[in-house]
């Protein structure tokens, strides 16, 4: 009998399209990875569940790990185990079934495969055969198979192997989010145009169907965030030649109204950090860091032990345009913080137990944790809307800031001593950020309304 690992793994070169057959209900679960949250220290594989026979029941089948343990990058993993489990799901569809013999299904693969290898794909009949010189041209235009002679690129090869080529250069929650999105939109295909199955047949008209679709179904701004990332997998598609023209840059971006994070008022602000300071002193010190020094949440859930130097009061910790920057830390933070000299220096500062632990997972992850843990803390108390969220706290204690400075400093000072405090890279970002919280506001222009 073989076994699936043998019939999963077997040959890179013939990635076919997947056959889908809606009128018998699943035998079988849908295939799933298993990514050990990230943990590259973790063996990651495919599994599913198939009906036992005999019991009726669902059962968990062998796990397939094939070659994915031997790479050593989590986007290199994802390549695979991708693969991996869109062909487990060829071979479901095709009959595999883990309790019965499987040789003759093996041995119509092998003859496949020898076949697809020894000839050219066959042009379709309504189409005129290619000239050799339209053949040659198109020779290089396959995905993960050099020795390859036919044309077509299937798409979902093509989107692995640009997720693939940008490993080491974008960074792994941006490749996340676009295998996301990738899956998302493969989806959207496999069901509204089930006759596409080359890159080259994916047209602008289609991918703004698909945008249009997510626009209607969530928001404008998901929409633009899914255009980034499509225009972003189809220009490495377009760099390394497998496709002509990335046909999503010419696709332009929708204005959207970015989510206003609200600043609290002073009595808000008092009456919040009372209720923490009896309620959640561990959540009270997370948005102390996001208030007093000015940070994002999610720059917070980054910061480690070794992060906080308190002997020189400055903090290092990676923000949302450099790798790293240094901030000092303030004696009204630092009057705060416990003592740290005893903790893992590797340890995450911040965990959901408490001050130096380890977490493994995401930095979205820990930072969405904070989030709900804000929400039943305090904004289902205190019946804040969907205004309110802890990043208001950073817009709260800027411009308090400001408003100080601008009372014993002119416009230009203040705003120069405010830059050093925020971190902001120039002026002018600075100032759009002020003017988008509403920082900056006239004196009381009473004596302009009267009449003479």
């Amino acid at each position: 009998m073989q076994s699936i690992n043998k019939l999963v793994t077997f040959g890179f070169e013939n990635e076919h399209e997947l056959e889908h057959d809606l009128e018998h209900k699943p035998l079988y679960s849908e295939p799933k990875i298993f990514d050990g949250d990230g943990d590259l220290t973790k063996r990651w594989y495919v599994y599913f569940s198939y009906r036992n026979p005999k019991t009726g029941r669902m059962k968990r089948i062998k796990n397939i790990y094939g070659k994915t343990n031997r790479f050593k990058t989590k986007s290199e993993r994802y390549a695979i185990l991708n693969i991996y489990k869109r062909r487990l799901l060829k071979l479901l569809e095709e009959g595999y079934n883990p309790f019965e013999d499987n040789t003759e299904l093996y041995r119509r693969k092998q003859t496949s495969q020898k076949v697809a290898k020894e000839q050219p794909t066959p042009q379709p009949t309504e189409q005129p055969v290619p000239q050799p010189a339209q053949e040659a041209k198109n020779t290089d235009t396959h995905a993960y198979d050099d020795n390859a002679t036919k044309a077509v690129v299937f798409y979902a090869t093509a989107f692995d192997k640009a997720l693939l080529l940008k490993t080491n250069v974008a960074k792994t929650v941006t490749i996340k989010d676009y295998q996301s999105k990738l899956n998302k939109f493969k989806k959207w295909l496999q069901e509204h145009h089930q006759d596409i199955q080359d890159i080259n047949d994916i047209s602008k008209k289609i991918v703004l169907e698909f945008l249009n679709h997510i626009q209607i179904t969530s928001s404008s701004r998901t929409r633009n965030n899914y255009r980034t990332a499509l225009r972003a997998i189809f220009q490495v598609l377009e760099d390394n030649e497998i496709i002509s023209t990335n046909i999503v840059s010419s696709i332009k971006p929708l204005r959207s109204t970015p989510k206003r994070h609200k600043t609290y008022s002073s009595s808000e602000e008092e009456a919040i950090f009372e209720y923490l300071q009896k309620q959640d002193h561990l959540l009270l010190l997370y948005i102390q860091f996001i208030s007093y020094n000015m940070l994002r949440p999610i720059e917070v859930c980054r910061l480690r032990i070794k992060d906080i130097n308190l002997t020189e009061k400055k903090l290092s910790f990676q923000s949302k345009t450099k790798n790293l920057k240094t901030k000092i830390i303030p004696d009204i933070l630092i009057k705060e913080l416990p003592p740290l000299s005893t903790k893992n220096p590797d340890d995450f500062l911040f965990t959901r137990d408490g001050i130096g632990g380890k977490w493994d997972t995401t930095d979205i992850n820990r930072r969405d944790y904070f989030s709900k843990r804000f929400k039943k803390v305090i904004k289902d108390h205190f019946g804040f809307d969907q205004n309110y969220s802890l990043y208001s706290f950073r817009h709260t204690f800027i411009t308090k800031l400001y408003r100080k400075l601008r009372a014993v400093h002119s416009v230009n000072e203040a705003k120069s001593r405010l830059m050093e405090i925020t971190g902001h890279t120039n002026m002018s970002t600075l100032e759009k950020y002020l003017r988008d919280i509403d920082a900056e506001l006239p004196e009381d222009y009473s004596n302009l309304l009267t009449t003479d």
